[in-house]
């Protein structure tokens, strides 16, 4: 029997599954008798595809590929009242796949150190912008996955659009369960996580989702305590004293009241809501302090946000604004310089399992005196080892050999580069036997052209007549460049034209937008406009429900 791992409509795990003998429809049923919704309104997705199966007798589970401890997603189908068609919601359901496969894609390319074929490289930072490197492969893999589908989440809620944002950050959060605890329980988008899911549920205002929220929430509340400490002591130090999580805490405590509230616990949810408007007023920002950071020539935006972490403090504002544009302009600089490190690491090539040649340990060999270029060879065929790259480096036998190899590969990169040359001289129009004669000749590509451009009288190797000269009964005296030979020259790179996976390019760009655009604070960047509203809604509500002397709110 196996076990299987759902998420989205309905979470949890489904035991003693028969693989062989269920079908896709008695999963689909199973997971509709736990979600209270209709069988033929759920879509199944497992590793990236929408599960189908349209024979005759149905093919079992195992026979669709699905295994032991799976993670399917499970998403609902629109009803016909809510006007969507079963296309438009096949659609979303491919999109939602489309995001998760992007995801895992672009995580296992950027967390096992091999070479990224992006023009972008995605590593894990702290609050600091430092590099961290978080538990092993797996771990590193799982909270790249995790951050990445939770920005996309954050994204989808910024649109309005909850729904999806729920689905995605369900994906999330199952990719953040495939790291050690150990490691989770250091960070805080964990429980930030979890506080989104629930935002959308209150968005969406869905009661059925009340039991999972008040669980998700606890969850959070603990998790934020462990990462930043009793009384948000260790993030304040971290901080330099600001205030940067009091937007969070107000969020939370206000679903916190709400599910106080639809649970009967009117007492609770009064403290839990007073405290959350505290924290509400708190943040507002009075206009006269922000007209005087505004007059500092920053933006209003980033005025309100310095102004709301630093407690309405106008020095600690513009201190704080100061110390992000020089943060921002480090970042520059460090990504400039790992862009040049990832160009030095191609040229070194890749180890036999696909890696980059690891830098770190180059400078080491580099540092007691071996040639740069020897040794990264001797790391790139070692798997980075540094103690065999040493001993091959040490033994004048290996040592020779590494040299061989280097010059090898060095005239095979010549050959290379000269071969895509000569393609675009001939693609320009000319015979590549005048092409190839002409690079033999020797010189630059500059003047292999003038020698083929040159007139006849002057070159034993003649340009090619066209057909126009031809038709007027002579050789064209010269003939000139095409106007678009300088950009086609600009536009040529050398690169390694062996065969790559099949990309989704559009969606891993999405993907790497989403994380481009935030920073280390933007979880903490909260308007608070809704929450306020909703504040005040649910205080005359807890009033009136106090004065009517009921135990259980009405839906």
């Amino acid at each position: 029997m196996a076990k299987l791992k759902i998420g989205g409509t309905w979470a949890g795990v489904l035991e003693e599954v028969d693989l062989q003998a269920w079908t896709l429809a008695t999963l689909r049923d199973h997971v509709a008798a736990r979600s209270n919704t209709p069988s033929d309104s759920i879509n199944l997705i497992c590793a990236g595809k929408i599960l189908k199966d349209d024979t005759v007798p149905p093919q079992t589970l195992a026979q669709l590929g699905v295994k032991s401890n799976a993670k399917i997603l499970a998403t609902r189908a629109s009803t016909p009242q809510q006007g969507h068609s079963f296309l438009a919601q096949e659609e979303r359901s491919s999109r939602l796949a489309r995001i998760r496969a992007a995801a895992n894609a672009m995580a296992e390319r950027h967390a096992d150190g091999a070479l990224p074929v992006e023009d972008f490289n995605i590593e894990v930072e702290d609050q600091n912008g430092q590099k961290v490197r978080l538990g092993s492969e797996t771990d590193q893999r799982a909270v790249m996955m995790g951050l990445m589908l939770h920005a996309k989440g954050k994204r989808l809620i910024r649109q309005g659009n909850y729904k999806d944002a729920l689905e995605v950050l369900s994906m999330g959060e199952e990719s953040f369960s495939l790291c050690d605890p150990k490691v989770i329980e250091l960070i805080d988008n964990v429980p930030i996580l979890q506080i989104d899911m629930v935002w959308c549920y209150f968005m969406i205002r869905d009661i059925k989702w009340l039991s999972d929220a008040g669980k998700r929430l606890e969850m959070a509340r603990e998790g934020i305590e462990r990462a930043h400490g009793k009384d948000s002591f260790r993030l304040r130090l971290l901080q330099g004293g600001r205030y940067p999580e009091l937007a969070l805490h107000l969020r939370l405590e206000l679903l916190e009241g709400v599910v106080a509230y639809h649970t009967g616990q009117f007492e609770k949810s009064k403290q839990t809501l007073a405290s959350a408007r505290t924290k509400f007023i708190q943040l507002q920002v009075p206009d006269e302090a922000l007209s005087l950071v505004m007059s500092m020539g920053f933006a209003e935006r980033d005025a309100k946000r310095a102004l709301r972490m630093n407690n309405q403090d106008v020095g600690g504002a513009i201190d704080f604004l100061a110390e992000e544009k020089t943060k921002k302009l480090r970042k520059r600089e460090e990504d400039i310089r790992r862009r040049n490190e990832i160009k030095e690491q191609k040229r070194y090539g890749m180890t036999p399992l696909k890696k980059a040649v690891d830098l770190e340990r180059l400078k080491e060999l580099v540092s007691i005196g071996f040639d740069k270029e020897l040794a990264a060879e001797a790391l790139r065929r070692n798997e980075n080892d540094t103690q065999k790259a040493l001993d091959d480096l040490t033994n004048p036998e290996t040592n020779s050999a590494l040299q061989v190899n280097i010059e090898s590969r060095k005239r095979k990169r010549q050959k290379a580069a000269r071969d895509s040359e000569i393609e675009k001289v001939v693609q320009m129009g000319f015979e590549r036997s005048r092409v190839v004669a002409a690079f033999e000749a020797g010189g630059s590509l500059d003047e292999v052209l003038q020698r083929l451009t040159a007139q006849p009288g002057t070159d034993p190797m003649q340009p090619r007549e066209n057909s126009a000269s031809a038709s007027h009964g002579g050789a064209s005296s010269s003939a000139p460049l095409p106007d678009n030979v300088d950009a086609d020259l600009a536009m040529y790179k050398v690169e390694d034209h062996s065969k790559t996976e099949q990309r989704d390019v559009e969606m891993e760009d999405e993907l790497s937008a989403d994380i481009a655009k935030a920073d280390a604070l933007a979880d903490y960047d909260i308007e608070v406009t809704v929450e306020g509203e909703a504040i005040t809604e649910y205080l005359a509500l807890v009033e009136s429900a106090s004065c009517r002397g009921e135990t259980v709110p009405s839906q």
